[in-house]
C-alpha cells in the first residue's frame, strides 16, 4: 500500500513542475528570445520504481529547449539576432557573465549598453558604456560603432566595443530563473570568433502555442488519473482496516 502510494505521489509530484513549466512557456510566448522550460522524467529506484520529475535547483531550470525562434526583421539599429547557435554575454543580477538571445537592445541613461530587460551587454573588457551618440550602429561581427553628438554631416563613425558573443560548445551550462544562460559551476564561455548578428532584427520566443496547449490539456488529464489512484489507495486502505476489525 505504502508503495501504491508513493507512486502516486510522485506523479502528482511530476504533473505540477510540469504544469509549471508549461504555464511559464506560455506567459512567455512573445518574450525576445525566450527558450522554453522542459521537465525531465526519470526513474526513481529506492523502495520501488515510479515516474518523478528531476527538479532543478532553487536557482536553475531543470532543462529548455535550445532550438532557435523565429527571426522578425523590425528595422531598429539597435535590434540584433544572433546567427547559429552563439549567445550575447550579458553581466547578470550577481555581477557575473551569463548569455542571452534577447536582442532587443537599448542604452540606459548612464550610456550603458543594456539588453531590453536590464542586462548590461559585455564587450571586450566587461559592460560596453556608450558617449551621447547622435546614432548607433552595430556590425555583422558585433562591432558598436557611433557618430558622436554634435558631430557635422558626412564625419565618419567611431568604434566603441565589440559585443561579446560566446559559444556554449563542450561546455555544461544551465537556464537561470533569470531567463539566462549559466555556465555550471562557474567560469565564463569562450568567445565564437565566427558568430555573427543580423543588425534590424529579433529572434522570437521559441514556444509553439498550440503545442503547449496540447501539453497542458495532457498533463492535466494525467494529473487527474495520480489523484484518482490516491483517491482508490484510500478506499483500499478503509477497506482493508475494515476487515480487520470484523469480529472473529
Amino acid at each position: 500500500m505504502d508503495k501504491l502510494i508513493y507512486t502516486a505521489a510522485s506523479g502528482l509530484k511530476a504533473h505540477l513542475a510540469s504544469q509549471a513549466a508549461i504555464a511559464n512557456n506560455m506567459a512567455n510566448a512573445s518574450t525576445t528570445g525566450f527558450r522554453a522550460d522542459r521537465v525531465i522524467f526519470d526513474q526513481l529506484s529506492i523502495t520501488n520504481s515510479a515516474s518523478f520529475a528531476r527538479e532543478p535547483s532553487s536557482e536553475t531550470v531543470a532543462d529548455f529547449d535550445r532550438r532557435a525562434g523565429t527571426i522578425n526583421q523590425t528595422g531598429r539599429p539597435l535590434d540584433i539576432a544572433v546567427n547559429g547557435e552563439a549567445w550575447i554575454a550579458v553581466q547578470a543580477s550577481d555581477g557575473t557573465e551569463a548569455y542571452t538571445r534577447r536582442g532587443d537592445l537599448q542604452v540606459a541613461a548612464s550610456g550603458v549598453l543594456e539588453t531590453g530587460d536590464g542586462f548590461p551587454v559585455i564587450g571586450s573588457g566587461g559592460p560596453i558604456t556608450l558617449p551621447p551618440a547622435q546614432k548607433v550602429t552595430i556590425s555583422p561581427e558585433g562591432i558598436v560603432s557611433i557618430i558622436p553628438q554634435g558631430a557635422g554631416v558626412g564625419a565618419p563613425s567611431q568604434v566603441i566595443d565589440t559585443i561579446k558573443l560566446a559559444s556554449d560548445k563542450g561546455s555544461k551550462t544551465t537556464k537561470g530563473l533569470d531567463n539566462l544562460l549559466h555556465v555550471d559551476g562557474g567560469g565564463v564561455l569562450p568567445r565564437d570568433l565566427n558568430a555573427k548578428v543580423h543588425s534590424g532584427a529579433l529572434e522570437q520566443s521559441n514556444v509553439n502555442l498550440t503545442q503547449a496547449l496540447v501539453d497542458m490539456i495532457e498533463n492535466q488529464r494525467s494529473y487527474e488519473v495520480q489523484a484518482n489512484l490516491i483517491k482508490e489507495t484510500k478506499n483500499l486502505d478503509e477497506s482493508s482496516a475494515q476487515l480487520m476489525r470484523l469480529p472473529a
